[in-house]
């Protein structure tokens, strides 16, 4: 068990987001229920498979991903971690990119997941930072805020 937290459950799903990689990818029927729902700001899928591919997605489209948690408050059988994701694009900017977000995280009886929801701002953390998108964003960020 990971020192990061006491909660068994939780060590054990930080332990895999921070170490995460696509061989892993295949096995998140471990740490999820089959019937799991996962929600982001770019996907809303339910089941191990469908949460399966979101996450090879992932590192077909990005590379070096990896998460560093943050922040663990647990209540019951929810779970919130802020967390850091680092990435590089691979068709972009080759230097290291960072989105700073939460998920909120609910266990099952047997200490899956049954319900994971990502919260992060796709505008700032993630548009913003490709080339031509990136300068729109920031061009209208300064407008409203004018």
């Amino acid at each position: 068990m990971s020192a990061r937290h006491a909660d068994a459950r939780v060590a054990r799903v930080v332990t895999m987001f921070e170490s995460i990689t696509l061989a892993d990818v295949s096995h998140l029927g471990e740490f999820y229920a089959a019937d799991a729902r996962f929600k982001d700001p770019f996907n809303d899928v339910q089941g191990v498979p469908a949460i399966e591919k979101v996450f090879a997605h992932m590192f077909v489209a990005l590379d070096a991903p990896r998460f560093v948690v943050r922040d663990i408050v647990v209540e019951g059988d929810q779970c919130f971690l802020t967390w850091d994701f680092l990435f590089r694009f691979k068709r972009f900017s080759r230097g290291e990119q960072v989105v700073h977000g939460g998920s909120h995280l609910r266990f099952d009886a047997q200490g899956r997941v049954v319900l994971h929801r990502d919260y992060w701002d796709a505008a700032e953390e993630l548009y913003e930072k490709l080339p031509g998108v990136g300068a729109f964003m920031r061009f209208l960020k300064r407008r409203a805020n004018s």
